[in-house]
């Protein structure tokens, strides 16, 4: 190795949450491994690890055990132990409880900077990982044997990796440059995140609100915050992002309701336009695709962070049982794309289907859903079902999100 190239089995183009998890995953593994991140965890414009919180699965907490990292994240982690559902103005409305289904929670609300801080720590700490960071790809190219990379603000030009994971995010340049497209579906929405300081405690529910404009979630976070996404037409996103924090507070107070008293306070206001986009597949020729790369969800259902870490954590499996393979070789690749293609479907569907389902101005539908909610809410079975979405939504599940190790002492080798 020079100052001008490098050579590996693995380079990760992206170290925000999902490829962090993938690159700790595969350091279980004898193979060498690059990441390559635009701006350390540290950095204060590091958009993976801002002050956002994330809705952690069931499953991804067994990932993120599996991986060493969950005692420390647990520290600032709020669990959810109940969730709310209603439409606002109809009388439909359910409640799933975690001691209902024995759990001890649905999942566990947590900024991204604290789940950031526990992966790079730990990552450090990896001998056979090599962390690239500032630096950034400026173009990917694929030979018979290798996937070129060239790097910009790195000490090393470029790099040469048999296998290349685009987790670059949803306008990812290495997904481009292997030739793979994505479909993206603009749902006229755009998100208003923030945290909200109410007047009585959250008591770790969850709240997910239907409203004409949009679903409100308001999520438990430490020191009894709630997290919230808003929902709104672009043009009222805009409208409520200018407004005093007074008179946003009223708003969403007559929005959402007094569920949780007087909304004293809330933090700065950012926003995000909503869009499906989804990779037209899962990998190219040496090149496998995960995360936000692959897909983005609407954050309705609060799954796409959990269906990206667990791209990560198949791929991480395929490439453990495919020890002595070359990484990047199509039959590696197939079996990964393969494994992922049920849950990665089916769950895209499901949210998809929920905003529709939940915008639909037609009295019919409205009706509809508001009777399916009640149904819901007195079906046992239906809301031990929706629980296990927190665990993982179609097919067999990798091993770490099984709360199993990656690299199984046991003959559970099977291939999916």
């Amino acid at each position: 190795m020079d100052a001008a190239g490098l050579d590996c089995d693995i380079a990760i183009v992206g170290g925000g949450m999902v490829g962090a998890s993938l690159a700790l995953a595969l350091a279980a593994l004898p193979l060498q491994v690059v990441v390559i991140e635009a701006a350390p965890p540290e950095d204060d414009a590091q958009p993976s690890f801002d002050s956002r919180t994330t809705a952690l699965s069931n499953g991804t907490r067994r990932v993120f055990e599996g991986l060493g990292v969950w005692d420390e994240i647990a520290r600032e982690a709020t669990p959810i132990r109940r969730i709310h559902i209603s439409d606002r103005g109809r009388f439909g409305s359910a409640v799933i409880d975690a001691a209902e289904q024995d759990v001890a929670a649905l999942g566990y609300v947590v900024e991204n900077r604290v789940v950031g801080r526990a992966l790079w720590r730990r990552l450090r700490l990896s001998p056979r990982t090599r962390l690239i960071s500032p630096a950034t790809v400026t173009a990917a190219s694929c030979g018979p044997s290798s996937v070129r990379l060239d790097l910009d603000g790195a000490a090393v030009n470029c790099l040469d990796a048999r296998l290349v994971v685009a987790a670059d995010g949803a306008g990812s340049l290495v997904r481009s440059a292997a030739g793979v497209g994505a479909e993206r579906w603009d749902y006229g929405q755009t998100a208003v995140i923030c945290q909200v300081t109410p007047e009585r405690f959250h008591d770790h529910v969850a709240y997910e609100r239907f409203t004409p404009t949009g679903p409100i979630a308001v999520l438990p976070a430490p020191d009894g915050r709630v997290g919230l996404v808003w929902t709104l037409l672009p043009v009222e996103a805009t409208r409520v992002m200018a407004l005093p924090d007074a008179a946003f507070l009223a708003e969403l107070q007559q929005c959402f309701g007094w569920r949780l008293g007087r909304l004293k306070a809330v933090a700065r206001r950012v926003a995000y336009p909503l869009a499906l986009t989804r990779a037209e597949s899962a990998h190219a020729p040496r090149t496998a695709i995960i995360g936000a790369a692959a897909q983005g969800l609407h954050p309705i259902a609060g799954q796409g962070f959990n269906l990206g870490l667990r791209d990560a954590a198949t791929l991480a499996e395929v490439l453990a049982d495919a020890s002595g393979e070359d990484p990047g070789s199509a039959a590696v690749l197939t079996r990964y794309a393969q494994w992922r293609s049920t849950d990665r479907r089916a769950l895209i569907a499901f949210t998809d289907g929920l905003v529709r389902l939940f915008g639909s101005p037609l009295r019919p539908v409205q009706i509809a859903r508001n009777v399916g909610l009640v149904l819901f809410d007195l079906s046992p079975s239906a809301k031990s079902a929706m629980s296990k979405l927190s665990l993982g939504f179609a097919g067999r599940l990798p091993r770490l999100a099984r709360g199993l190790p990656l690299v199984s002492p046991l003959a559970d080798r099977d291939r999916p």
